[in-house]
């Protein structure tokens, strides 16, 4: 196999860039949907937030046999010439792309309402369930297989974050102030221009997938499964595994609150503030931050903290942050702007050494069990940040519903202000409970993570 063992080059730069290009390639879709795809179904397709939030939570339904489903498939994948892993993410590319433009069809908005949901319903799980499935759990399994060094999965988990954070910037910053519209002396989502901006984003993600194919390398190889799948077994090592049990519920409180943070800044902009130039300054900063903050000091703070604990902190602070913005409830859009980087700070320390975390979670199963199960592991973490995903657009959409928002109501000043108080409130009690998960559920401290490895490595010197 030419990308793994004695064939591959030594880990490196490349391996580091491909893989940042991966997470690069799925938030080009990813952050789109977070961040836009409940403004587009509200404000452009006339669609009810609260249906929009119970599609996506809904649709993990689905995900719940897609994304297990997908890491079996992974795991019981012969390694071919290209590696384990890497050829899905050469097959995928295209279908995942191309599912995601399908989602931004503004031109059917006039349709009949029942037409809208079922076209919204149908590319959505198109997108999400299926092909988003069948390229994130192979690249994200990959990890195991590019290098058994703990410190280069980790310089791996640091490089992806930097293509996620470069992709939020792209999305983040580029599409506000490309896609809204002054209409009647109202800030408004364009749908046509949002059209083009998934179409740019969708080609955009093919070749950063691509380069991830080519780049990186697979110098692990990691043997297929053959063993009969037993789904008695297999359900009672992942519900007696502790470790996996307080990541998933890390993330899931994670995503509630960064989701919502993103989901919530395309209305406490445009609505409530009246700046779509901070809502696009306020992607700038946080990714800023991660880039220039978080990513070069992530790793070195992990080794010497340990990386729970360094996530801990990180996401305690960014409560604490949001807060006192809920207390001084700033009037100055930029002032708003400065209390949400100073939170992403600490968001982007666990968002930054969240991959190397679940290697870690691996690594403990296989410690106890004996068994590598990389794709099955990873699938069903993979199912709780899709889960997070949903519940937190899901709760978004069911939260402007009960305040009232409407296409009518959007510039009401009572609904605005409890806008406001949503985009503050949602953040504290994701964080709070990140922090609560972390502390008394996960248990993989610094010292048991170093266990681990030392265990590891004397079994396989045998």
């Amino acid at each position: 196999m030419e990308s793994s063992g004695k064939n591959a080059a030594s880990f490196g730069i490349k391996d580091k860039l491909g893989y940042m290009f991966g997470d690069f390639g799925n938030d080009f879709t990813f952050i789109l949907s977070s961040s836009f795809m409940l403004k587009f179904y509200t404000d452009v397709m006339g669609i009810e937030a609260a249906v929009v939030g119970l599609l996506m939570m809904a649709a993990r339904f689905v995900d719940a046999f897609t994304d297990v489903t997908m890491g079996q498939i992974v795991d019981r994948s012969k390694p071919g010439r290209d590696g384990k892993f890497r050829p899905w993410i050469k097959r995928m590319c295209g279908p995942v792309a191309i599912s995601s433009f399908l989602i931004y069809q503004s031109y059917f908005a006039g349709m009949p309402y029942g037409f809208k949901v079922f076209w919204m319903v149908f590319t959505y799980i198109l997108w999400g369930s299926i092909f988003y499935t069948s390229i994130n759990i192979p690249y994200g399994s990959m990890a195991s297989a590019v290098s058994p060094d703990p410190k280069e999965r980790a310089d791996l988990s640091t490089w992806r974050t930097i293509g996620a954070t470069l992709a939020g910037l792209a999305i983040g910053v580029g599409t506000p102030m490309f896609a809204y519209e002054t209409v009647n002396g109202n800030t408004v989502l364009s749908g046509p221009r949002m059209m083009i901006i998934a179409g740019v984003f969708s080609i955009l993600a093919i070749i950063c997938y691509m380069l991830c194919f080519k780049l990186v390398r697979e110098r692990v190889e990691v043997p297929s499964n053959n063993t009969k799948l037993d789904v008695g077994r297999l359900l009672r090592n992942l519900v007696t595994n502790r470790s996996l049990l307080g990541i998933i519920a890390a993330a899931i409180a994670l995503l509630l609150a960064m989701l919502t943070m993103s989901g919530m800044a395309g209305y406490v902009f445009p609505n409530y503030y009246g700046s779509p130039a901070a809502q696009s300054l306020s992607s700038l900063t946080g990714s800023l931050a991660v880039l220039l903050v978080c990513a070069p000091f992530a790793a070195k703070l992990s080794a010497k903290m340990g990386k729970k604990e360094l996530a801990f902190t990180g996401c305690a602070a960014s409560a604490v942050v949001f807060l006192i913005c809920l207390v001084v409830q700033p009037e100055n859009p930029f002032m708003y702007v400065a209390f949400f980087t100073l939170a992403y700070v600490g968001l982007g320390f666990f968002n930054t050494i969240i991959w190397a975390m679940i290697t870690d979670v691996i690594d403990d199963a296989e410690v106890k069990n004996g068994v590598r199960e990389d794709g099955t592991i990873y699938s069903v973490y993979s199912f709780a940040r899709k889960l997070g995903q949903a519940l937190s657009s899901g709760l978004t959409g069911a939260l402007l519903t009960v305040i009232g928002y409407t296409q009518a109501t959007a510039f009401d000043p009572v609904i605005t202000e409890r806008i406001f108080k949503l985009s503050c409130i949602a953040p504290i009690i994701g964080f709070s409970l990140v922090a609560v998960f972390l502390w008394f559920i996960y248990p993989l401290d610094k010292k048991r993570v170093e266990e681990n490895v030392a265990e590891l490595a004397r079994r396989r010197q045998k």
